[in-house]
């Protein structure tokens, strides 16, 4: 099938069935589109806009036969209002620096992310990731994309991949120290992107698919408030 974007026709793909990472006795399927070269930062804003996620330069999103489950998330961060769990998180890590770095892997990183798939993620699809598979994931991009990096006394504790679009921070994939629980890393992480956001006057922070009932999902639907994509456009999640 394909689709009409000003000054280009794009043309989508469908996977076959495979099983569903996030709900049990579930099969997935995605449509995907290879961002153009000349077009692919306009493409990828409006792609996004529609509920895709990009993954090097592959635009992708859900498309399973009877579930809808998958449902892409974003924080208006100008509404977003800090609990006091909040402002104890961003104190506990007051010592961490961070640092903007181009889309560029690093050993350092690829070390860091072996770590926390161990600890985290045993038994998920990224465990046989390769160095040359981090390289592909971060450096294969056609559209603004940067890591942020964060340390404690120089060493590496966190780094998260991101995508600059026209509305908002789309964070691609994170990952932390998984020695350094107590910290919330990964809640901290999006923290400090509404943060950001706010100062450079983004209107939201994109978190990526929310499954509801999935417990590797139910983090997102802390962040309050949150707006999910239907049928109906961007809605506020009530429940």
């Amino acid at each position: 099938m394909s689709e009409h974007f000003p000054g280009r026709k794009l043309r989508y793909y469908l996977t076959i069935p495979g099983p569903c990472p996030y709900l049990p006795n579930l099969e997935e399927r995605k449509v995907f589109v290879h961002l153009p070269p000349l077009e692919a930062i306009s493409i990828n804003d409006q792609l996004s806009a529609i509920g895709f996620r990009r993954s090097q330069n592959i635009a992708y999103r859900p498309a399973c036969h009877n579930c809808n489950a998958c449902q892409s998330v974003r924080i208006p961060v100008n509404e977003y209002i800090f609990s006091k769990t909040d402002r104890r998180i961003t104190k506990r890590n007051a010592d961490v620096t961070k640092s903007f770095v181009e889309a560029e892997a690093s050993r350092e990183q690829y070390e860091l992310l072996q770590r926390y798939l161990k600890s985290r993620h045993p038994d998920g699809g990224m465990m046989d990731m390769t160095w040359p598979d981090l390289v592909a994931m971060i450096e294969d991009t056609l559209v603004r994309t940067h890591i942020i990096e964060y340390r404690i006394e120089g060493r590496l504790i966190g780094c998260v991949l991101v995508d600059a679009l026209n509305d908002g921070l789309s964070l691609v994939y994170s990952f932390y120290d998984p020695d350094l629980m107590s910290r919330s890393l990964g809640r901290f992480i999006i923290l400090d992107h509404i943060g950001q956001a706010l100062k450079v006057g983004y209107p939201y922070v994109y978190l990526g698919y929310w499954v509801k009932g999935s417990p590797k999902m139910d983090y997102k639907s802390s962040y309050r408030p949150l707006e999910g994509l239907s049928d109906g456009g961007w809605q506020r999640i009530r429940s």
